[in-house]
């Protein structure tokens, strides 16, 4: 059953909804919904449809979604992976099929219109991304879209990295962005979401629902924390590396970094989002 507690979750707009909100959610019509698929390195998916509207996060190559509405070369679409609700540019989806077989591995990846690294490259892929191989040519791997990429920077889907720490090392230094969720540019819960995935974790976008939804609660007078344990603040997400040092993105070194937790738990008390609200543990059976 969808979530209508959140409105970040609810596939509504007084004009329609999602025909499983009948009776729930008023509107003027109820429509099923049409299966989609991300077929753009990248997509905005934004509040409104306006390309000034803000950025509430990214879909990438191979997210499928639930398709509403279209008008004006906006979708307004429902994320599989997360549920998220709002507005792509319609050009940014494809059919469903064929189902992604693999994910790329590799922070970033080039796209090529053949398979030889010579060629102009075309676009990127980001880690997590996921793709659809219909052929393979010596070491490249060919998508739907014609489109090339280098097979060694992917695995197939049932390849995992279960030390999602260790993925959020590898993000050292990328820019932060607010509602970025790709190897260019993360938000905190971003990073959270991203490295959770590689790991086959789902997880919800926001570190609100994200402090609801994962893992274990581990009591604040609990010590040492490990590596791995989620630490919240109201409005705000780390990764722990260790007992002491805290990976996150984050808009005062507007990038992912590694500090001490104690200079973090500070720092923010003082200029940001208040004390800590809740540290979480993600255990190893949460993997999908």
């Amino acid at each position: 059953m969808l979530d209508i507690t959140d409105p970040r979750l609810i596939p509504a707009r007084p004009d329609l909804a999602d025909i499983r909100l009948r009776g729930r959610v008023a509107a003027d019509r109820y429509v099923v919904g049409e299966a989609r698929r991300v077929v753009v390195p990248s997509a905005p998916l934004r509040r409104s449809p306006r390309f000034d509207a803000g950025l509430d996060t990214e879909a990438v190559m191979g997210d499928a979604v639930t398709l509403y509405d279209a008008e004006e070369g906006f979708a307004y679409v429902r994320l599989g992976h997360d549920g998220y609700v709002g507005y792509l540019e319609e050009a940014a989806l494809g059919p469903a099929d064929p189902a992604p077989s693999h994910r790329v591995t590799a922070l970033r990846t080039f796209l090529y219109p053949g398979p030889d690294l010579k060629q102009p490259a075309t676009g990127y892929l980001t880690l997590g991304a996921r793709i659809a191989v219909v052929s393979e040519t010596g070491e490249y791997l060919r998508l739907p879209t014609g489109e090339w990429v280098f097979a060694g920077h992917c695995a197939g889907l049932d390849v995992v990295a279960p030390d999602f720490a260790g993925t959020a090392e590898r993000l050292v230094g990328t820019p932060y962005l607010w509602g970025g969720r790709t190897s260019l540019g993360l938000d905190c819960s971003g990073l959270v979401q991203l490295c959770l995935a590689v790991a086959g974790i789902s997880a919800p976008r926001d570190a609100d629902q994200q402090e609801r939804g994962l893992g274990d609660a581990v009591p604040p007078n609990r010590v040492p924390l490990v590596r791995g344990d989620l630490v919240f603040w109201r409005g705000h997400v780390g990764l722990m590396l260790d007992a002491t040092r805290l990976i996150h993105a984050n808009g005062f070194h507007m990038a992912v970094a590694v500090e001490p937790l104690e200079a973090a738990v500070a720092r923010i008390l003082e200029k940001s989002y208040g004390p800590v609200t809740g540290i979480r543990r993600i255990t190893p059976s949460a993997a999908s």
